[in-house]
């Protein structure tokens, strides 16, 4: 019987910080970041939402069930520091504040979207697997 193939680590870092070619396995690499980001279900919702057309904050926050307004403002943040989204404040009374995806953020939507349409078309299967799981008898 033959071993498994090995699975080899990519090379050190240079330096602290410095991966050439990035290496996401290194606890100091900054891909890492960018990972999170697509890890963090509210990003990717706003991202989806986004890819539709610009939208307000308030307009997102109606259509995002669940997500609070501190989170809301956090996110979207985080992701116009990323460079995923363009925040535009129109002088309006009261402020209007609108969010368009950017082009960067366009090719992370075009990423993310399929896990979307993967997860929706997949739940039934998804629960159904969790529900054998949690009948199922365990041992030790």
């Amino acid at each position: 019987m033959s071993a498994a193939p090995r699975i080899e680590k990519p090379a050190k870092a240079m330096a602290p910080g410095v991966h050439f070619p990035p290496d996401v396995f290194a606890a100091d690499c900054p891909t890492r970041r960018v990972l999170d980001r697509i890890g963090d279900k509210w990003a990717v919702l706003i991202l989806i939402l986004l890819a539709r057309g610009t939208v307000r904050f308030n307009e997102l926050r109606r259509l995002i069930d669940g997500i609070s307004q501190k989170m809301l403002s956090q996110t979207l943040k985080s992701l116009e520091r990323d460079g995923l989204v363009s925040r535009r404040v129109i002088p309006t009374v009261p402020v209007a504040v609108e969010y368009t995806i950017t082009p960067l953020g366009r090719t992370l939507h075009d990423a993310v979207d399929p896990l979307r349409i993967w997860a929706e078309t997949h739940i039934a299967a998804v629960e159904a697997a969790q529900a054998r799981y949690d009948a199922a008898p365990r041992q030790g």
